[in-house]
């Protein structure tokens, strides 16, 4: 599923998490699973880029090697509001290496043009991400929200007293 599809098919718990990664200058939390089997969680910078949301990073580490070896992945914003007055969203689903060289070409591009961090000649990870799955947590009213999403059915609300 692309980014733009999860953003028709999901468009509370995108916007959540659309907000929430730009305020944390694009800090997000990914868990992924250890060789032992034990989760890992490791702080992230994920990049919406093109179609799809991108896992891109420092090349050899852990979580990379993780997603190599198990795809499965979670996606959590960083959130150090225990009031959720700013809400919270995480996403899950599998990342797969991508070596295409034009994409990362045009990926390197996007990046200096945005954010001025140059890429050129150097190795990094890469991975894109297919969405199976998402969630938001809002209060309201002092009432907890929580906005769920799975592929094929629609956005629903489930309230926590």
């Amino acid at each position: 599923m692309t980014w733009a599809e999860f953003v028709a098919a999901a468009p509370a718990i995108a916007e959540v998490f659309t907000r929430r990664h730009r305020a944390t200058g694009n800090l997000c939390l990914l868990a992924t699973t250890r060789s032992d089997g034990f989760p890992r969680i490791s702080p992230m910078e994920p990049r919406i880029f093109g179609d799809r949301l991108w896992l891109p990073g420092m090349p050899g580490t852990t979580k990379f090697a993780d997603l190599l070896r198990d795809p499965r992945f979670c996606l959590h914003t960083a959130t150090v509001d225990t009031q959720l007055t700013e809400d919270d969203a995480k996403l899950w689903g599998l990342a797969h290496e991508c070596t295409d060289p034009a994409r990362r070409e045009r990926f390197i591009e996007d990046l200096v043009e945005d954010t001025g961090l140059d890429l050129r000649g150097e190795e990094f990870a890469f991975f894109g991400t297919e969405i199976t799955g998402a969630s938001a947590i809002a209060l309201r009213d002092e009432r907890l929200e929580v906005t769920v999403w799975q592929p094929g059915r629609p956005e629903r609300v489930v309230a926590k007293d």
